[in-house]
This record gives C-alpha cells, sequence and structure tokens, in this order.
C-alpha cells in the first residue's frame, strides 16, 4: 500500500524531507513528484484545496520541464481533485 494511504502525517514529512532535499540538489523532477506525493497525502486526508496547490504546482514543474508523461498525470490528478 502507498505510504501517503497508511500514514498520511507521516507520508507528508518524509515527502517535505525529501523536497527540501531535492530543491537544494537542484534535482527538479525529484521535487515535482514530491509534490504530487503531497498532493496525494492531502487528498487523502480531505484537504482538497491543498492538495490541488501542490499538485498544480507540481503540474507548472511538469510543464517548465517539458515533462509530457508526468504533466497529463498531474493534469488527470486535478481532475480527479475537481469533484
Amino acid at each position: 500500500m502507498h505510504e501517503s494511504r497508511r500514514d498520511p502525517p507521516g507520508a507528508e514529512t518524509h515527502y517535505r524531507q525529501a523536497l527540501a532535499l531535492s530543491e537544494e540538489l537542484g534535482m527538479r523532477p525529484l521535487a515535482a513528484h514530491c509534490r504530487m506525493g503531497v498532493g496525494a497525502v492531502f487528498a487523502a486526508l480531505g484537504a482538497f484545496d491543498r492538495a490541488r496547490a501542490e499538485v498544480d504546482a507540481a503540474r507548472e514543474h511538469y510543464r517548465d520541464m517539458a515533462m509530457t508523461r508526468w504533466l497529463d498525470r498531474a493534469d488527470t490528478a486535478l481532475k480527479n481533485l475537481a469533484h
């Protein structure tokens, strides 16, 4: 089972730590993936506005890096959060 579904608060901590490290090291794709993970955590907690904000941030990173496959995934996640 995905970490964000078993322990949302703990998963958020891990994603935030990974996000900080990826940003420090300039690992932009990993930073975007971490934001997607944080978005999943917030969605699992029912914090849909915060989830949308994180997924939208990831989406912008994917767009800036021309990571179209992941951009499509972020778009799908945003559509699912709109419900």
